[in-house]
């Protein structure tokens, strides 16, 4: 195979800025549709051709191909589902061969697509062939079940403009773009590095290898779309990569950033990753070992061997015309003062081999205790205790969950008032009956907008927690799929402590202050919870406390000691 780019432009979707102008003021008089964050990331990739051979979001033939063999109905291959996912409704309203506008989230037009299909998907089959289990621990699998809609719609794009970015202009390049410059440069042969973590040593070193081995430049492509829930903000990575970008050879490495929006599938990404550094003009790319693997299964398992990836993308390098560097695991060597292939240490048992894993270096943040220099750049590490101090400086969200009448409001405010006596932290309580009352006031009890009180309620959690305060929580919360998308929410920026207040059904009937349970057995209040509507009990919460013979103070200090022994509060 060829190993000298091909620097032609490859093929846009967008049309020029005059018929941009006036496709802008037609399509005022289309359907639209509001596109998520994930979509958007998709449509950019689309526009620009970083998804090269589409032309737009996936018809179902070209969807069945995908899903079944990593193929479009035309043979090319191409391994993951790009779908435009729209409600029931939506796509209801809409007739085969009509126009519809996408647009941002503030009502921007990007795009306009015309509908060619729309079906509904079998996401189970989906999650087995794409992703290899139909396991909601995997969290491209939890978006699929539980955020994308229900119909696909499939059909070319027309774009009139690209999202706005108004961070980082000036590392944000289209394919054509890196192209133009690798063209200019002279640069025959590049290997891009992707990476969805900050930079430390030992991927300094393994990049520096990857590109002499492959007598390539070395192109840093960092994801800034969507990566794994929990991974640290892109904000954060991209200043740790400038901070380091010094530390490489200025004519041979560059960096640009790369707006995908990762569904951590293991092997069938790696090869994804592959089509689409081709598409930005890469002859080279760095395959990791368990490449893009999104972590344990619900048995506790990895969702892929680790060379799986790697497997995977050297069966179909000739076919995609990139070849593979695979990653080399790099240990520092105290003896020697160096990183090395641990694959290549002949000396093992002579030797102190040192190496801090990602949950490790979380564990060191967490805790404020040293991170050794041959580990990582001071810079780094400096960038990283700046967005992710000491949890005891850090805010944090607790949220109590049981029926109505267990107690939770009672222990939450007791909890409250402790929390503000300790000091340190703003402290604000969001209890279920004064959410209803302030921010949900014109919503039912149906499973819908329970549903939407409580993503309502983790929303401002979340930014309380973003901003180093305390979110004490104190709703019902019957439904455990909410609850893990509200937690999802919370612990980009924090900790979520997950509450149950464990009383009873038989218990809170007894209590029933308010008289509800009465009413609900009376058929007079629908959707009961407990009653005429599920609740789904929590089977790992932070902490499980039992009202029944304990007292509410004694409640409130069992939750103290939780966050104590997590390190939230100091005693």
């Amino acid at each position: 195979m060829s190993t000298l780019s091909n620097l032609a432009p490859i093929p846009e979707l967008y049309v020029s800025y005059e018929s941009a102008q006036k496709l802008k003021v037609e399509a005022a008089s289309l359907k639209s549709h509001d596109l998520s964050p994930r979509q958007i990331c998709d449509l950019e990739l689309l526009m620009n051709g970083g998804f090269n051979p589409l032309k737009g979001f996936l018809g179902e033939a070209d969807y069945n191909g995908v899903v079944e063999n990593m193929r479009l109905a035309d043979g090319s291959l191409w391994p993951m589902p790009i779908t435009l996912d729209v409600s029931e409704d939506f796509a209801q309203s809409l007739e085969i061969g009509e126009d519809i506008a996408l647009r941002d989230q503030e009502g921007v037009i990007l795009a306009t697509m015309t509908v060619t299909d729309s079906w509904e998907p079998n996401k189970s089959v989906e999650a087995e062939k794409v992703f290899g289990a139909d396991d909601i621990a995997h969290p491209a699998v939890d978006y699929l079940h539980n955020q994308t809609g229900k119909i696909y719609l499939g059909g070319p794009v027309t774009g009139i403009q690209q999202p706005v970015h108004y961070d980082f202009r000036a590392r944000r390049d289209t394919p054509n773009e890196l192209r133009a410059y690798f063209r200019k440069l002279g640069w025959r042969k590049i290997v891009a590095f992707q990476t969805r973590n900050p930079l430390h040593r030992a991927h300094q070193e393994l990049t520096f290898r990857a590109a002499r081995e492959s007598e390539a430049n070395l192109l840093i492509h960092p994801v800034v779309g969507m990566t794994k829930p929990g991974d640290v903000d892109h904000f954060t990575r991209v200043r740790c990569y400038e901070a380091v970008l010094d530390k490489y050879p200025a004519a041979t490495t560059s960096m640009s950033l790369l707006p995908l929006a990762m569904r951590m599938a293991g092997p069938r990404e790696a090869v994804w990753h592959g089509l689409i550094r081709k598409n930005h003009g890469l002859t080279h790319f760095i395959v990791g070992r368990d490449h893009a693997g999104p972590g344990k299964n619900s048995q506790g398992e990895d969702f892929y061997g680790p060379y799986d990836a790697q497997d995977l993308f050297k069966e179909h390098q000739e076919e995609m015309g990139i070849e593979m560097v695979p990653f080399k695991h790099m240990v520092w060597v105290a003896e020697r003062a160096q990183y090395e292939a641990i694959d290549e240490i002949e000396d093992k048992d002579d030797i102190t081999i040192l190496n801090i894993s990602g949950t490790e270096l979380r564990r060191r943040l967490a805790e404020g205790l040293e991170i050794p220099e041959w580990f990582s750049f001071p810079e780094v590490v400096k960038e990283l205790r700046r967005t992710k101090p000491p949890r005891a400086d850090q805010g944090f969200t607790v949220f109590f969950t049981g029926f109505s009448g267990s107690g939770k409001s009672t222990i939450a405010n007791a909890l409250m008032v402790k929390l503000m006596e300790m000091g340190g932290r703003p402290v604000t309580l969001l209890d279920g009956d004064i959410v209803r009352k302030n921010l949900s006031s014109e919503l039912g009890f149906s499973k819908e907008h329970r549903d939407l009180n409580i993503q309502r309620i983790g929303y401002v959690a979340s930014e309380i927690t973003k901003n180093g305060g305390i979110a004490i929580c104190a709703p019902i919360a019957p439904y455990a799929t909410t609850r893990r998308q509200v937690r999802q929410g919370i612990e980009q920026y924090g900790a979520f402590v997950e509450v149950h207040v464990a009383t009873s059904i038989e218990e809170c009937e007894r209590r029933d202050r308010k008289g509800l349970y009465k009413l609900a057995r009376e058929g007079k209040i629908k959707e009961f919870t407990g009653i005429s509507d599920p609740y789904d009990v929590p089977e790992s919460p932070e902490l499980r406390v039992e009202t029944e013979g304990t007292d509410v103070d004694n409640c409130a200090h069992q939750v103290i000691l939780k966050l104590e022994s997590m390190g939230l509060i100091k005693g």
